[in-house]
């Protein structure tokens, strides 16, 4: 799977673990009911690489704004070379329960396709599957689960009322997992942790910790990194 921009593979090739903070643009808009467009940095280790600035309609974060269309290039600092494109087409959002309108993005770095996540059908933990750019399976993805896997496991990430507090995650598995294993042992994962009180109140602003599978190929870490501009817009925009 040897595709993407060199810039894509330089960064990405070496990288266990990325960090992806949204920029806090917006507060007072976002206050009165307005929407800023999302706007992302990229760091590996205390290193900021990237850049990224959602390219959509205002009417569309307003009305729309958890099921919007969208389109956003992740640039290399400085140079503004491409490294990852997400394209969101829209698709209604359902609650907590999915049976349609199912939420789907295209990932390309360069003229390269590398990637796609199709949400599948659920009842109250939400799945995804993320395929190569043969459509064929990657990884799956889901929220840790309990109860035999009928809900959302809000004590994963750390005690919800102390340390683990505002923390989510979602979870990498193997495509060939079945969905009754589907707390098997995992290979990375995809964490929203909290960044502080006022923060978390007053904009949207979100900070994601990616880590990586041990094997997976800089194409496949793009992906990834497509898949959390997508999951951010699907559960923690609005």
């Amino acid at each position: 799977m040897d595709r993407g921009t060199a810039a894509l593979k330089s960064h990405l090739a070496n990288c266990e673990q990325m960090e992806i903070r949204q920029t806090r643009r917006g507060a007072l808009k976002e206050l009165l009911g307005g929407e800023a467009k999302t706007e992302f940095k990229y760091f590996v280790g205390s290193d900021q690489i990237a850049t990224s600035l959602e390219d959509t309609d205002c009417c569309c974060r307003v009305f729309c704004n958890s099921c919007h269309a969208f389109k956003m290039a992740v640039k290399e600092l400085n140079t503004e070379a491409d490294i990852v494109t997400v394209d969101r087409s829209f698709a209604c959002c359902g609650p907590c329960c999915k049976c349609c309108s199912y939420q789907e993005a295209t990932f390309t770095s360069g003229q390269d396709k590398i990637g796609t996540i199709k949400e599948q059908c659920w009842c109250c933990v939400p799945k995804f599957v993320i395929y190569d750019e043969e459509d064929k399976p990657m990884y799956k993805l889901h929220q840790p689960t309990c109860c035999g896997g009928m809900c959302v496991n809000c004590s994963a990430e750390g005690n919800p009322c102390g340390k683990g507090c505002c923390k989510e995650s979602f979870r990498i598995y193997d495509p060939e997992l079945a969905d009754t294993d589907g707390d098997a042992p995992y290979l990375g994962k995809i964490l929203k942790k909290p960044i502080d009180v006022m923060t978390e109140i007053a904009t949207d602003a979100q900070t994601f910790i990616v880590d990586f599978p041990k094997e997976a190929t800089p194409a496949q870490k793009g992906a990834l990194i497509g898949t959390s501009i997508v999951l951010n817009a699907v559960f923690f925009e609005g």
